[in-house]
């Protein structure tokens, strides 16, 4: 006598497979959920900085507001003072007396020891300001105010970058035109000196023309 198939006791394939699909299902489910899902930043974290606009220099001092600016100058002045009676002086003087014969205050006198003085006085000013800003970024009086510029990539500025920004100060060499030279070098300079004060005060980075015109420099107050 042939025997049917064995009865269905609930414990068979049919229920197994539906506990590991039970169970698959889950485990897909899980994975999804894990890897959409991304940590929250934890309270009160700082957001990450924001990078640095090309052409500004860095930022690991304040700008440096135009009164200590004018006190470095007024500073660097009295010390180019000094220099300029030591060494100026006396050629302008042995100027006057070579070309004049004797104490002989002539009109070619005048004109040739004001030209030579007009060019050592130009050449002293820009070769203190561009040496010491490209060698270390200060000069004299920036030291003591704890000034210091910086270039447009954020380090000390190049020479040529110095050099730019102050070629301003050379302009006293406009003293070297005859006879209409030595009236019009002090006020361009003084006009010079009153543009970049008002730039510097109308700029949120405190960049004056000079800064401008060097490319993107800027001075920095350390204290």
């Amino acid at each position: 006598m042939s025997q049917g198939p064995p009865p269905n006791d609930g414990s068979g394939s049919e229920p197994d497979s539906g506990h590991q699909g039970s169970t698959g299902g889950d485990a897909d489910a899980g994975g999804g959920a894990g890897a959409g899902d991304r940590p929250p930043p934890p309270p009160g974290s700082a957001p990450p900085p924001a990078p640095q606009a090309p052409g500004v220099a860095s930022r690991d001092g304040q700008p440096a507001d135009l009164g200590p600016r004018f006190l470095a100058r007024l500073i660097d002045g009295i010390l180019l003072a000094i220099v300029y009676s030591v060494i100026v002086v006396p050629v302008f003087i042995g100027s006057v007396l070579g070309m004049g014969g004797g104490f002989g205050f002539g009109v070619g006198a005048t004109f040739g020891a004001t030209a030579v003085g007009a060019i050592l006085n130009a050449a002293i000013t820009l070769g203190y300001f561009t040496f010491m800003e490209s060698s270390r970024g200060q000069t004299v009086g920036k030291m003591l105010l704890k000034l210091e510029v910086r270039g447009p990539a954020g380090g000390t500025p190049t020479t040529e970058e110095a050099l730019r920004r102050n070629a301003w100060t050379a302009l006293g060499i406009i003293a070297v035109i005859p006879f209409i030279g030595w009236l019009l070098a002090g006020p361009a300079q003084l006009a010079a000196a009153i543009y970049i004060a008002v730039t510097i005060n109308n700029a949120a980075t405190k960049q004056g023309w000079h800064d401008t015109f060097a490319g993107g420099t800027q001075v920095l107050h350390r204290g």
